[in-house]
């Protein structure tokens, strides 16, 4: 069964949040303000944030970016997961993983399905790896990024989570570039 070890010291990860949307702005964006309290009330540093459009190129330039950037552990973008032709932030996301994390679609969906039934069906959540940083993609909901946070996020993102976590990795995520 899964567990916080207290015995372990808490390793705070730096994000980056990313809202992808054509209609809201910073300061009218909920889901990333549910995001950002729940990344700073964990004890984790908030790296960045930012607003795109739903244009696969630019939210593509900037995940690039963020994954250049040392300073960035994890991105998590919210938004654009959907099914309409607007929605392409999976579709750049998959154009930027080195690996995908498939397990956290299938999780978030059961997640999903235990609030809002067969509408889960409908979300396109999705996880990766790219240069050492890990990228997540949840819907455009505050109450998609309340569950993506809580149900998988948090622990999985917390050095302490037992039996195992993402955190703990990370420093090997990289390690075939490594080899000679």
């Amino acid at each position: 069964m899964s567990r916080i070890d207290e015995s372990l010291e808490f390793i705070p990860v730096r994000i980056a949040v990313l809202t992808v949307s054509d209609t809201r702005s910073l300061a009218e964006d909920r889901s990333g303000d549910v995001l950002v309290g729940r990344i700073e009330e964990a004890g984790h540093v908030l790296a960045d944030r930012a607003l795109v459009p739903d244009d696969q190129a630019a939210i593509e330039a900037k995940l690039r970016a963020w994954i250049a950037d040392p300073e960035v552990d994890v991105v998590i973008s919210t938004g654009g997961t959907g099914l309409t032709g607007r929605d392409v932030t999976v579709e750049a996301h998959e154009a930027v993983y080195e690996k995908t994390i498939p397990g956290f679609a299938i999780m978030f969906t059961v997640l999903s399905a235990e609030k809002i039934g067969t509408s889960a069906i409908q979300s396109r959540a999705c996880a990766g790896v790219a240069g050492g940083t890990y990228l997540f993609a949840l819907p455009g909901s505050p109450g998609a990024c309340r569950d993506g946070w809580d149900g998988i996020l948090k622990a999985q993102l917390d050095y302490r989570h037992r039996p195992c976590n993402f955190v703990e990795i990370m420093p090997r995520l990289e390690e075939h570039r490594q080899r000679k």
